[in-house]
């Protein structure tokens, strides 16, 4: 691996690297307004959930990089400590990135990029209406991390009020991750979006207490098949199964034996077979099955093994 001391990079270079390498990060479309009521629109895409109780989000307008001024939504929050933060979804992300143009003081980034302003519940600052979701919060604390260029600001804003699109809620009222079609930031002019071909579930470990891949058997845990990924799934199961219900799985898949058969001349073959197989079972949810399948294999890869070596006299 390339090593770098970060003391010996320059603040352009190092925003790059990190930029590319935390990602995809969040983008909250921040809306604020200073003293004289002059209303400010901007994204930022450091940013995430901090807090649920009490509900706390934390948003950085860092000093800018090229001559270390303060962005105006830090002017303002110092000014008028609330906020209304958006979701971005794809729908909306050109004009978000629009409303990043720095614009002179006092420009209202709503009107520039196109978007929708309506009054707010319960903070000054409006909102955008196009916006699938909307937190009104109120600035609890504002956190310089520096005086340097590129030095955040860490704003912990504590949400007071949500607005959800009923559009993204299911009938018992909960949201549908992929109605939300959320984007997210990355290295240069790049972006990732949160579509139905890009979300996956994964099982959380939380719901009960996996075996660990320390524990799995060696032939599994030294497979040249399958990776960590798939050694954490088979992990994250109590128990094994049985050997009846191995025996089982194997006659009725009889498949496992034909092909295992054919390859009775070549070892690491049948052990590739088998375990890609249960890779592939993996790759589609059926942890039970992969489990099954290795299990099957093992036992009848004994099987050739002790009719392959010669009785003692």
């Amino acid at each position: 691996m390339k090593t770098f001391n970060v003391n010996e990079l320059s603040i352009v270079e190092l925003q790059n690297h990190l930029n590319h390498i935390v990602a995809p990060r969040p983008i909250a479309l921040v809306s604020t307004i200073d003293k004289d009521g002059n209303v400010n629109l901007s994204p930022f895409s450091f940013f995430n959930l901090f807090s649920v109780n009490p509900p706390v989000c934390v948003f950085s307008p860092s000093r800018r990089v090229k001559d270390n001024t303060t962005k105006h939504t830090l002017q303002n929050l110092q000014e008028v400590p609330e906020c209304v933060i958006h979701m971005v979804n794809y729908e909306m992300v050109q004009q978000t990135s629009l409303s990043s143009t720095e614009y002179p003081k006092a420009t209202n980034e709503f009107h520039k990029a196109g978007f929708t302003q309506i009054a707010s519940v319960m903070v000054a600052p409006p909102r955008v209406a196009e916006a699938r979701v909307a937190l009104e919060c109120i600035v609890k604390e504002i956190i310089p991390l520096g005086d340097s260029p590129g030095a955040g600001n860490l704003v912990l804003a504590e949400i007071i009020y949500i607005h959800i699109d009923e559009a993204v809620l299911n009938t018992e009222g909960n949201i549908m991750q992929e109605k939300l079609d959320l984007v997210a930031r990355m290295g240069g002019n790049l972006y990732a979006r949160t579509g139905t071909e890009n979300i996956f579930e994964v099982p959380k470990p939380l719901m009960q207490q996996g075996m660990g891949i320390d524990l799995l058997p060696e032939y599994i845990k030294n497979s040249t098949v399958l990776t960590g990924n798939d050694l954490a799934q088979l992990a994250n199961v109590t128990e094994i199964p049985s050997p009846s219900t191995i025996e089982n799985y194997l006659e009725a898949n009889t498949v496992i034996i034909e092909e295992m058969d054919h390859l009775r001349p070549f070892p690491a073959s049948r052990t590739s077979y088998i375990h890609q197989r249960s890779k592939t079972m993996l790759k589609h949810g059926k942890l039970d099955e992969a489990w099954l399948n290795l299990l099957a294999g093992k036992h009848y890869e004994e099987k050739i093994i002790s009719e392959t070596v010669p009785n003692e006299i």
